[in-house]
């Protein structure tokens, strides 16, 4: 992949095709769909963060008017345990099944119990009211401390460590231990002139997408089911749904409706087989909608963590050695996003020894979900705290340090590959002169640097091109648009066939009108769905070479594709005019029928994201409140499809990271219930919280993919984590190890450090 490729349309920054349906309104979202006769759904969740279930009395709550339907656990078949395959995150059919509606017992506050049907959500609530149920009380852990102690309440009993060399003797809440290992740690250490060791720790958080979790459910007569709803992945949706309820996937229909915001969130399921099971038993369409409480109850929130980090390097800054100890709740099912976190740890860094391990451990708190570069941001906080602190050590620039240690190409990433083409050195040569680097700072200022990583990924892909009769095209895939992959998906075809972007239509199908296609997240989307895109522009070219070659009487290597037309190749005798795709198009009926094209494919070559986020601030020693005065977002986007889109991604996973940072958190009481499941109580960033962000993309094409694309949406929220702590600790002069960095313990911090 050349970087001197002229582009016709890819790098132009048009207006999004689904922009004015939702500027105006007129987008239909997850719960704008009813459907006639349509109930409405409610659910009774636990009041409590563990404990067994002994009765539920129905009889009151079916006497309700207007309640039509009652399900619960008992009304679900048992699901045999097995790997989701797919998504994003790790997790099983049967943990999937018992977190959509409980057995026997209630794992989290907010876990479902029953849920009702009636002609009225009055109705349903008044039912939900009026269930009775029997609960045995059981001890909770909310912390990975206490679910790692010796003798800890046990949330499942039959949950034996996975990844031991032998299965052992007793069950526990760790779900699965991890290690990755390179060279000698302790000769490593031995050789350090300066080691830094600390334990750093995250809360649990929120996505925080402005649209609830939100579903549509029609079970037929011929047992052909319809699900409209808001997801990131309506092949999963169909997947999961079909596991949980024990039916074929040629039984579920899945239509995707536009999704207000997912960021990870909307990959897995809550509601659906619920509103099966409902709509089945009342023989009517039921619509269930989370609440905003509810979405934070029993929705998928990112892991808290419990970092514990050793460094060690030479007077000159070289690092001979790095060890952490990682553990992540994955809430109360198995399927935390620990693995991601061991290997993205060290990635940035070429380090000759190091030795990661990681703990996935269960506690009495919604199994998470995704949440943008899963994993990787807990690991990052830890990793680039501590280089910033090595580098204040040292007496290195912090950059500097970064430069002199980081991967580049040909270096043997952390996690098993050898890196290809990566933009690290790149994007931290463009932090060093970028101006917001170089700006002086005033007293009770502090300026922090971070450096961001994900792996980007490939996986199942599939598009179809449909070529009108006037030479338009129409693209049909699989993937909702979360953050404008319907224009970046136009621009490829528009590049491919050389006609213009607004000549493109990109249809998001359901799942019997598209190819399978795995999900939207990993920021795969413009990587693979796009390749299988260009794949299918290119099946329609060498169709129009094989079909000119038959008008002219040559052969098909006599034919050449140039600027849009097919062309005789130089030096082949024979009358021909060049022809457009509208001019074949018109022709299609005598050259052999519509112009189709289609690809499906497994991508593979996903190039890695590196970023190097700037953040200044100020901190009001009294008041404790951190204002982000500039915040500098640098990354490798391989080759930007659409500048803009690509900008608000970083953007936006900045914006998510400074909330990460400084106010996002859980608050959980002693009994395991959350205090703040609200926006007006679970703070984020608002726009007078911030500056603007200033962007700057840099372009390593990524040799994996025909124009240099590497996937680009996971990467921005890395880096902001630690950028801002550095920030924050420079601003103090202490080191902060411990987020959110709210007020309170800023100046608690500050307060113990008086005395």
């Amino acid at each position: 992949m050349s970087e001197a490729v002229d582009f016709r349309y890819i790098g132009t920054r048009p207006v999004r095709p689904d922009g004015l349906d939702k500027v105006t309104g007129r987008a239909n979202f997850g719960a704008d769909f009813t459907l006639p006769g349509m109930l409405h759904g409610r659910f009774l969740r636990s009041p409590h963060a563990h404990a067994r279930i002994l009765n539920i009395d129905l009889e009151a709550a079916l006497a309700v008017p207007g309640v039509k339907a009652i399900v619960t656990g008992k009304d679900f078949p048992e699901v045999e345990p097995g790997d989701i395959q797919g998504g994003e995150g790790a997790g099983d059919y049967h943990d999937l099944a018992v977190n959509v509606m409980a057995r026997d017992k209630v794992l989290y506050h907010g876990h479902a119990v029953a849920a009702v049907a009636a002609t009225s959500v009055r109705a349903a609530e008044q039912a939900i009211r009026a269930i009775k149920v029997e609960y045995e009380v059981l001890p909770a852990v909310l912390d990975i401390d206490s679910a790692m102690a010796a003798n800890a309440p046990l949330l499942h009993e039959q949950l034996y460590t996975e990844g031991l060399p032998e299965k052992p003797a007793r069950p526990s809440n760790v779900a699965q231990v991890m290690e990755s290992t390179r060279g000698d740690i302790e000769a490593g250490f031995a050789e350090a002139d300066v080691i830094i060791e600390r334990t750093y720790i995250t809360p649990t958080v929120h996505q925080g997408y402005i649209e609830p979790h939100a579903c549509v459910a029609r079970w037929g007569q011929d047992e052909q089911s319809l699900i409209w709803c808001a997801t990131q992945g309506s092949f999963d949706v169909r997947s999961m749904t079909a596991r949980v309820l024990g039916l074929n996937v040629s039984r579920l229909k899945v239509i995707p409706s536009e999704i207000g915001g997912g960021f990870g969130g909307k990959t897995t399921i809550y509601l659906e087989p619920v509103a099966i099971m409902l709509s089945r038993r009342s023989g009517r369409p039921v619509k269930l909608v989370m609440t905003r409480e509810e979405v934070f109850r029993a929705s998928g929130p990112a892991s808290a963590s419990k970092i514990k980090l050793k460094i060690g390097a030479r007077k000159d800054g070289s690092l001979t050695a790095m060890y952490a100890w990682l553990g992540y709740e994955a809430g109360a099912f198995k399927g935390s996003p620990m693995v991601p976190g061991v290997m993205c740890v060290f990635a940035p860094y070429d380090v000759p020894a190091f030795k990661a391990e990681g703990y996935d451990v269960l506690v009495n708190k919604p199994k998470v979900a995704a949440y943008r570069a899963p994993g990787a941001p807990q690991a990052l906080f830890a990793t680039e705290s501590a280089m910033d602190e090595l580098a204040r050590e040292l007496g290195m620039d912090p950059i500097e340090l970064r430069l002199k240690n980081a991967v580049r190409d040909g270096s043997q990433a952390a996690y098993g590959p050898k890196f290809n083409s990566i933009g690290l050195e790149a994007c931290l040569e463009a932090a060093r002169a970028h101006p917001n680097y170089q700006r002086p700072l005033e007293p009770g200022q502090g300026r922090g640097v971070a450096v961001g990583f994900w792996f980007n990924v490939g996986m199942q892909s599939s598009a179809e091109i449909h070529v009108n009769e006037d030479g338009t095209a129409t693209v049909i895939e699989g993937n909702p648009d979360i953050g404008g992959s319907r224009a970046s998906m136009a621009l490829m075809a528009a590049e491919e066939l050389c006609i213009p972007y607004e000549n493109v239509r990109v249809v998001v199908a359901d799942t019997e009108s598209a190819g399978f296609t795995n999900v939207t997240g990993g920021s795969r989307v413009t990587f693979a769905t796009g390749m299988a895109v260009i794949e299918a522009a290119r099946d329609i070219i060498s169709q129009l070479k094989q079909r000119a070659a038959a008008l002219w009487n040559v052969d098909e290597d006599m034919v050449d594709w140039v600027d849009g037309k097919v062309v005789p190749k130089p030096g082949i005798n024979v009358e021909a005019e060049p022809m457009s795709l509208a001019d074949m198009a018109a022709e299609s009926a005598k050259t052999g029928g519509p112009l189709l094209g289609r690809a499906s494919l497994n991508a593979r070559g996903a190039g890695p994201a590196f970023s190097v986020n700037l953040c200044d601030v100020a901190v009001d020693p009294e008041t404790g409140k951190v204002d982000v005065l500039s915040f500098t977002a640098i990354q490798d986007a391989g080759k930007a499809i659409h500048p803009s889109y690509v900008e608000g991604q970083m953007q936006g996973g900045a914006v998510q990271g400074i909330g990460w940072a400084l106010n996002e958190e859980y608050v959980y009481n002693g009994d395991g219930v959350m205090e703040n499941a609200g926006f007006l109580d679970y703070r984020i960033p608002v726009a007078s919280d911030l500056p603007m962000i200033d962007t700057q993309i840099l372009e390593v094409p990524n040799p994996g993919h025909p124009y240099g694309v590497r996937g680009v949406g996971e990467t921005p929220i890395v880096a902001p984590l630690a950028a801002v702590a550095n920030a924050v600790s420079a601003a103090t002069g202490l080191r902060m190890t411990e987020l959110p960095l709210s007020p309170p313990r800023i100046v608690a911090a500050l307060e113990a450090a008086k005395g």
